[in-house]
């Protein structure tokens, strides 16, 4: 589990990512300071050196796009998923009817 050591310096590193401000240990530092959020001294310089040779941009907005259910089929899935899940929104739909009409069958109706 991360710490909040960890966490304020992740934060501080996607507020600078975000701003397209290059993230290194005195930035990181600096927003943390502004923020009045304590660290070990050793955390905003890991960050530094950890973000330097990635893509934090890409990594951020790709977080979704990996998710898929099996190997290779996640665009023909989509659709399946989506006939599968129809007949279950018509039986919940039918449901609700009769449960509205069970109402009706006790003699009497809240509005009317």
């Amino acid at each position: 589990m991360a710490s909040n050591d960890e966490l304020a310096c992740v934060y501080a590193s996607l507020i600078l990512m975000d701003d397209e401000v290059p993230i290194t240990a005195e930035k990181i530092s600096t927003i943390l300071k502004a923020a009045n959020v304590t660290v070990e001294p050793y955390w905003p310089g890991m960050f530094a050196k950890a973000a330097a040779g990635l893509d934090l941009r890409a990594m951020v907005s790709n977080v979704g796009s990996g998710v898929s259910s099996g190997g290779g089929g996640g665009a023909a899935a989509a659709p399946a998923a989506a006939a599968a899940a129809a007949p279950a929104a018509e039986a919940k739909k039918e449901e609700k009817e009769e449960s509205e009409e069970s109402d009706d069958d006790m003699g009497f109706s809240l509005f009317g």
